[in-house]
């Protein structure tokens, strides 16, 4: 058997329950909306407490899990960085892209605490998330300053995060319906602005005013918005079908 043609068995030991319920709009990278918070299910036998002793020392944790969602695309040896505007190519392995020849991902979150039920199943809650609802996780592992923080570390693809927008604005017609969603969801507004001020828009409309109106699917509501002097204008948000 050929390196290339060798297998090894991988197992989905649980999945990401996430505000996010769509590819659009999640941050391109994690902690960049610190607001976002999700947890982690776990399957059996995965899900004993056992599993799990020791890990509350850690202030974060690596997500390993699968880009489900583009896995049956398949892979790219060139792909198209959002964060170059979509203009300009560059190899698969020196990017983040989804498009890979194995599709999983790692993400790096903040452990907000270890969650143990009544049948002594664990599930995590976590801060910064990245990941579309039901991501499938194939691994935890503690996240070790000394190692993985490397301060002398550079890059000159992106030597800091992705500039913001100035700003999110609600339309006066909205305030009884936010009203509303705070009683569910008391981080909703948080939430929103963080992922809004990214502009999850398509790469080459970024830094561009725009009337056209782009929708969003975030907890149980969606969400219209357009841009006008580099502000986001919320102008409708409906409960999901």
């Amino acid at each position: 058997m050929s390196e290339s043609s060798a297998t090894w068995p991988m197992t989905i030991i649980g999945q990401v329950r996430s505000p996010f319920k769509e590819k659009f709009s999640v941050p391109r990278q994690p902690n960049l909306a610190s607001a976002v918070t999700g947890k982690i299910h776990f399957f059996s036998p995965f899900n004993q407490p056992a599993c799990f002793n020791g890990l509350e020392q850690f202030s974060h944790i690596w997500i390993q899990f699968i880009f489900d969602q583009t896995a049956a695309q398949g892979w790219k040896a060139a792909v198209r960085p959002p964060r170059l505007g979509g203009n300009k190519k560059m190899g698969v392995f020196a990017t983040r892209s989804p498009f890979r020849p194995n599709p999983i991902g790692l993400s790096c979150v903040k452990l907000e605490s270890i969650e143990v039920n009544q049948n002594q199943e664990v599930s995590l809650l976590v801060s910064g998330l990245d990941l579309v609802d039901n991501t499938p996780v194939v691994d935890i592992k503690p996240y070790v300053p000394y190692a993985d923080c490397l301060t002398a570390a550079t890059s000159e693809f992106s030597p800091a995060p992705p500039e913001l927008m100035n700003g999110v604005i609600y339309s006066q017609s909205l305030q009884l319906t936010l009203a509303r969603i705070k009683k569910v969801e008391p981080a909703f507004c948080q939430v929103v602005e963080q992922v809004l001020l990214q502009d999850p828009r398509p790469a080459y409309m970024q830094n561009q005013d725009s009337e056209r109106l782009f929708g969003l699917k975030l907890f149980n509501w969606n969400i219209r918005w357009y841009v006008e002097n580099g502000q986001c204008i919320v102008t409708e948000i409906t409960d999901l079908d």
